[in-house]
Parts: structure tokens; C-alpha cells; sequence
């Protein structure tokens, strides 16, 4: 079983930045591939960013390619999300996600943070 923490959401000006962090624990997280996913109200849930572990491979959506990056900390067990330039369209409850069922981009992945919201104002 893994355990996902998020932290760090808010309500920032357009522009702005934040930073979302993934806390993890349980059984060999780190052999899992992590991805963020956001979801607005009235939308599905969509893919924003994914990392794999070792190497550190990272994988984007293109809206937020260029303005948000996906690191890991290893030694804290924690995933974060940088996010830059923020416009009000990234308003959305931010999901953490571990070990995906199929692709990184899909969100179908077995274990799930509980959310944090995240406002960004116009």
C-alpha cells in the first residue's frame, strides 16, 4: 500500500508561482512512476506531469509544458510540482498519483493523494 500527501496549494494573482508537494510512504514507492493531475469543476481529470523515479524521466501536458516542473526528492520521499506563470485556467483541485495502470497520461493509476486546491486569480 502506498500513502499520498499533497501540500502547498493556495490562491495566487495570475502570474504567480506555487509549488505542490507529494509526500509518499508505504511499500517500495520508489519503484513507481509519479504524475500530477488536475480537475476543475465540471471537467474530468486531466494529466499535468508525471517523473519516473530512477532516472528521472518527466513527461508534460502541453498546456502547462514550459511553465510548471515535476522533480523528486528522494531522500524525502516527496514529489513536487513548481508551477510558474500561473493563469487562471490552472485553477483546479491538483492530484497526486502513484503507479499508473497503463499510461502516464491516463488517470487510471492505483493510488491517489486527497487533493489540494489550487486558485489563481484574474
Amino acid at each position: 500500500q502506498v500513502q499520498l500527501v499533497e501540500s502547498g496549494g493556495g490562491l495566487v494573482q495570475a502570474g504567480g508561482s506555487l509549488r505542490l508537494s507529494c509526500a509518499a510512504s508505504g511499500r517500495t514507492f520508489s519503484s513507481y512512476p509519479m504524475g500530477w493531475f488536475r480537475q476543475a469543476p465540471g471537467k474530468e481529470r486531466e494529466f499535468v506531469a508525471a517523473i519516473r523515479w530512477s532516472g528521472g524521466r518527466t513527461y508534460y501536458a502541453d498546456s502547462v509544458k514550459g511553465r510548471f516542473t515535476i522533480s523528486v526528492d528522494n531522500g524525502k520521499n516527496t514529489v513536487h510540482l513548481q508551477m510558474s506563470s500561473l493563469k487562471p485556467e490552472d485553477t483546479a483541485v491538483y492530484y497526486c498519483a502513484a503507479d499508473p495502470k497503463n499510461g502516464l497520461d491516463r488517470a487510471d493509476y492505483n493510488y491517489w493523494g486527497q487533493g489540494t486546491q489550487v486558485t489563481v486569480s484574474s
